[in-house]
């Protein structure tokens, strides 16, 4: 489901409020996607980007976040 307000979420490495994840990403949070029985998103759409959020799972459970932009060609 697509969510248009923020919902925290985190790892065993960190935990992700709105302003933390706005001040990693350098950019105004718009939206989520978050699956069902899900804590942890897909997709989030700021304002200039969609973010991949991507698992990085080993020993901990982790992620990355893989900024993509949302009109490349005004970049």
């Amino acid at each position: 489901m697509i969510l248009n307000e923020w919902k925290d979420f985190g790892t065993d490495a960190a935990f992700y409020s709105l302003e933390s994840f706005e001040k990693e990403i350098g950019d105004a949070f718009e939206a989520m996607y978050l699956e069902d029985g899900k804590e942890i998103p897909n997709y989030i759409w700021t304002k200039q980007y969609v973010v991949v959020i991507k698992p990085n799972t080993r020993m901990i459970n982790d992620v990355s976040f893989v900024k993509v932009p949302r009109n490349p060609g005004s970049c």
